[in-house]
């Protein structure tokens, strides 16, 4: 097997190996930067979620108070407010959600289903759990969650939830009796969940990869070009001319031509070592002749 032939297949294992190893450290590093960009948009989005949340209980509710003894207006829920001005953005950007997921409520589009159930379960099993995130395939591709508990940490809330007696007669001729009530002080009745679309950061990430592989291939390419030529003229067409010399001089032809100017690396000590022994050669062979 030829010099070169060695050096390729070395080279093309060295290469294999490389961009093996690169190629899972390098998908699994943007991967991981897509799933926190979501994360980092989700939790923005909860942030507004929460700000209109407090902007409604600090100052709507209080200047409702006086309509809401003849009707009540569910404007004056925070929990309302949040999910009203987060259903906007919905309509446009229907892959996001937001949800105050409650297994107990009193409007029935914040009922959790399904999923949510689980989110909201684990919260009440776990008192010290501030936040919990997971990822889910939806109809419009994979989709990342956070969800952070609805505790009952407010007595307020316990005017219109601690039971149909105690509720304002607006509330229960709006919603009914039959749902919303039975909350205690501390209790986590609920879930704030958010859902963000991962396609397009995936997409993004994906794209990254390509890039990332494919120059790095062109690199390895390049490199390989480089380094067959550097081998041919440096080694091999030194080495090769060197064994043919070597051929005529062992067949007898005494007046071969010198190999050349030698240089300085080890290519050119042996090309000066085998003009010495050429040299030997020659004037044994002559001195046999004579």
């Amino acid at each position: 097997m030829k010099l070169l032939v060695k050096f390729n297949l070395l080279f093309l294992l060295v290469m294999v190996l490389g961009l093996g190893t690169s190629a899972v450290i390098s998908r699994n590093l943007l991967e991981d930067n897509a799933k926190d960009e979501v994360l980092n948009n989700a939790r923005l989005l909860m942030e507004k979620a929460l700000a209109v949340r407090a902007y409604t209980s600090n100052q709507i509710t209080k200047l409702l108070q006086t309509q809401m003894k003849y009707e009540f207006l569910p404007q004056s829920v925070p929990s309302y407010s949040a999910v009203e001005v987060l259903g906007s953005l919905q309509a446009k950007y229907p892959e996001f959600a937001y949800k105050e997921a409650t297994l107990n409520p009193t409007n029935p589009r914040d009922r959790a289903v399904g999923w949510e159930v689980d989110i909201v379960s684990q919260f009440r099993s776990n008192a010290e759990l501030k936040e919990s995130y997971g990822q889910r395939d939806t109809p419009t591709g994979p989709s990342l969650w956070i969800a952070r508990p609805l505790r009952i940490t407010n007595p307020a809330c316990l005017e219109c939830h601690s039971s149909v007696e105690a509720a304002p007669k607006t509330l229960v001729d709006r919603y009914g009796p039959a749902n919303g009530f039975g909350w205690q002080l501390n209790e986590v009745i609920g879930a704030q969940v958010i859902s963000v679309p991962m396609s397009l950061p995936l997409a993004r990430a994906e794209r990254s990869f390509r890039v990332f592989m494919l120059s790095q291939v062109g690199v390895f390419v390049a490199v390989g070009i480089v380094l067959n030529l550097m081998i041919w003229f440096v080694i091999v067409r030194p080495v090769t001319r060197l064994s043919a010399l070597a051929d005529r001089v062992s067949q007898g032809e005494l007046d071969a031509p010198e190999f050349g100017k030698a240089g300085r690396d080890e290519i050119g000590t042996l090309a000066a070592s085998f003009s010495r022994m050429r040299a030997s050669v020659v004037q044994a062979m002559r001195m046999l002749e004579n």
